[in-house]
């Protein structure tokens, strides 16, 4: 067996780490709730459940990535 074999599921496992993941999901979360409470843009506020949603969702499914 070559290395070129095991590469591919190292740089895997190297994506899917939980750290990085969360903090993107949680600050997706806090762009949503920014979103909800800003007077300015009736756009920002019509798509800020989505974010909501799409975060907590992306949060639920990291929680279970490898450390």
């Amino acid at each position: 067996m070559s290395a070129i074999e095991h590469k591919p599921r190292q740089s895997i496992a190297r994506y899917f780490r939980r750290g990085p993941w969360e903090n993107g999901a949680t600050a997706l979360i806090a762009a949503g709730v920014f979103m909800l409470m800003q007077p300015f843009s009736l756009w920002l506020y019509g798509w800020s459940f989505a974010a909501i949603l799409t975060g907590t969702v992306g949060f639920v499914i990291v929680s279970h990535f490898p450390e």
